[in-house]
């Protein structure tokens, strides 16, 4: 009789073990796929990928990892915003801007800035580099090809680690606006929702697209983006 608890016991306690063993791998999955989802904008709903993609490019496997905008910033609890909240930087501090022409982008481009041209298959996208380390970095890299996927308020891609400098990290985007999101990395053009973006935190800017925004909102599906200094 003695024997026969034993074993139950034992065949119980495995058992357990089992089950906790399966609680912690379905844990560690959920967390996977969460952190694998604080990225870039949400899909679009009328992104199409691939259909309207030039041809010859690809949905990487990585765009999955980019369904979704830079985390946005936690709600206090219900609460008032604290004051470093109420501090804290946006894109638009400091930033030369322009508010008459809704059809451009926002911020007007660096004077003396890196000139660049981005081809999303036939689409030549123009823009200027800024002459913070983030952008001086990538532009040594350039010419270079960089995946990017279309969502609902950006075109983005993983990419790899680029230096930058604390004080220029930010909150939210200018429509035009290239940036550098710290949190995966990823190298994004951000091209509508700037005033609902200063949710978003993790923002460098490293420059800005100097085509008409409907340029590139125009775009569906995903591309290999050549990036090459202008002429």
């Amino acid at each position: 009789m003695k024997s026969g608890m034993s074993r139950s016991t034992m065949n119980q306690s495995t058992m357990n073990k089992s089950t906790i063993k399966r609680s912690i791998i379905a844990v560690l999955i959920a967390a996977v796929l969460a952190a694998g989802i604080m990225a870039c904008g949400s899909n679009s709903e009328n992104a199409n990928a691939g259909t309207q993609a030039e041809a010859g490019t690809q949905a990487s496997a990585d765009t999955q990892a980019e369904s979704e905008a830079r985390q946005p910033e936690q709600e206090n609890n219900g609460t008032n915003q604290t004051n470093s909240d109420t501090m804290k930087k946006v894109a638009r501090d400091g930033a030369d801007m322009q508010t008459e022409d809704k059809s451009m982008p926002t911020r007007i481009p660096m004077e003396g800035g890196t000139k660049i041209n981005l081809y999303f298959g036939d689409t030549l996208i123009t823009g200027v580099l800024n002459d913070s380390v983030t952008a001086q970095a990538l532009i040594e890299k350039l010419p270079m090809t960089q995946h990017m996927s279309r969502y609902s308020h950006d075109f983005c891609g993983v990419t790899e680690d680029l230096p930058y400098h604390e004080d220029e990290v930010h909150y939210g985007w200018l429509n035009g606006d290239i940036d550098y999101a710290i949190n995966a990395p990823y190298f994004t053009i951000l091209f509508e929702d700037e005033d609902a973006s200063e949710q978003y935190g993790d923002q460098v800017n490293i420059g800005v697209i100097t085509s008409p925004l409907s340029d590139i909102a125009a775009l569906e599906g995903s591309y290999d983006v050549r990036i090459e200094l202008a002429e």
